[in-house]
C-alpha cells in the first residue's frame, strides 16, 4: 500500500481502490489531496494488474469539494501543477474501469472526480451539488465537460447555475448515477458490481474502456476503422476463446 497524508491507495487482485482519507474534515479536498491522487493514479494508469479502480471516502462522506476552513485558515502548504488537475482526466482515461462510490455528500470539485468515472454507484441518503457559484467560483475538475455528456447541455447548466442538493433518486433518474444502494448495504452491494467486472476477460475489459475513450475523440467512421482492428484482434485471443466454450458449456470462463 502507498503511504499518502490525505488518502488511501490500496492494490490487490485486479482492483485499486483510492479512498479519501480526511474524515474529520468529511473528506474536504486540499491542494496536497489533489497531488496525492493524480499521484496514485499516475501509479494505476501504469499497473497492468489493475483492472477496476474504486474511488471513495472515508467515513460519512465522499467529498464535498474543497476544504474551505483549511484554505481559509491558512492551512494549505502545497502548490499544484496544471498537471495535477488532470486528475479528471486520469480517473477518465487509466486503462481500468473506474467507479466511483458516492457513500455520502459529494460536492463541488468532489463531484469533478465522480463524474469522471466510467460509473457511479450512490448511497440511498447521500447528495451531489455541483456547488461551485455558491462560494463564488466558476469551478475545476472538469463539470462542464462531464455532466452534459451524462444528464444533457440543458439540465448540466441548470444544475451549474442554480446549485442545489440532488436525492440519490433524482440523481439515478437524470442519468447522474448508475445504481443506488441501501445504507447499510451500500459497500457490499457496490464490491458486487465490482467483482462483476473482475470476473470479465480483462483483455476485453480494458479493450472496451479504451474504445469508449477513443470514440469520444473520433469521428464515426475512424472509429469504425478502430474499433473493427481491436475487435479482430480481442476476437482472436485465448480469452475469447475460453468464453465461447464455457458458453456453450454453460460453465464461468476461466481466464488466463
Amino acid at each position: 500500500m502507498n503511504e499518502f497524508a490525505t488518502l488511501r491507495y490500496e492494490v490487490g487482485d485486479g482492483l485499486a481502490r483510492l479512498t479519501l482519507d480526511r474524515p474529520e474534515a468529511m473528506n474536504g479536498m486540499t491542494n496536497r489531496m489533489v497531488r496525492e491522487a493524480a499521484e496514485a493514479l499516475q501509479s494505476a494508469a501504469a499497473d497492468s494488474s489493475v483492472r477496476v479502480l474504486v474511488l471513495t471516502g472515508a467515513g460519512r462522506a465522499f467529498c464535498p469539494g474543497a476544504d474551505l476552513n483549511h484554505f481559509t485558515t491558512g492551512g494549505e502548504d502545497e502548490v499544484l501543477s496544471s498537471r495535477e488537475f488532470q486528475v479528471t482526466t486520469l480517473l477518465h482515461e487509466i486503462p481500468a474501469v473506474t467507479i466511483a462510490a458516492i457513500n455520502g455528500a459529494c460536492a463541488g470539485a468532489g463531484l469533478g472526480w465522480a463524474l469522471a468515472c466510467d460509473l457511479r454507484t450512490m448511497s440511498a441518503s447521500a447528495k451531489l451539488n455541483t456547488a461551485f457559484l455558491d462560494v463564488a467560483v466558476a469551478g475545476d475538475m472538469a463539470i462542464p465537460w462531464s455532466l452534459p455528456r451524462l444528464v444533457g447541455a440543458a439540465r448540466a447548466r441548470d444544475l451549474s447555475f442554480i446549485p442545489r442538493k440532488i436525492t440519490a433518486d433524482e440523481a439515478l433518474a437524470i442519468g447522474l448515477v448508475a445504481r443506488v444502494f441501501d445504507d447499510e448495504s451500500f459497500r457490499a452491494d457496490t464490491d458486487d458490481v465490482v467483482d462483476a467486472l473482475l470476473k470479465k476477460s480483462p483483455s476485453a475489459l480494458r479493450g472496451l474502456k479504451e474504445n469508449y475513450v477513443a470514440a469520444e475523440r473520433m469521428a464515426l467512421r475512424d472509429f469504425v476503422d478502430y474499433e473493427a482492428e481491436r475487435h479482430l484482434r480481442i476476437a482472436a485471443s485465448s480469452d475469447t476463446a475460453e468464453a465461447f466454450r464455457a458458453f456453450i458449456e454453460k460453465r464461468a470462463p476461466k481466464f488466463t
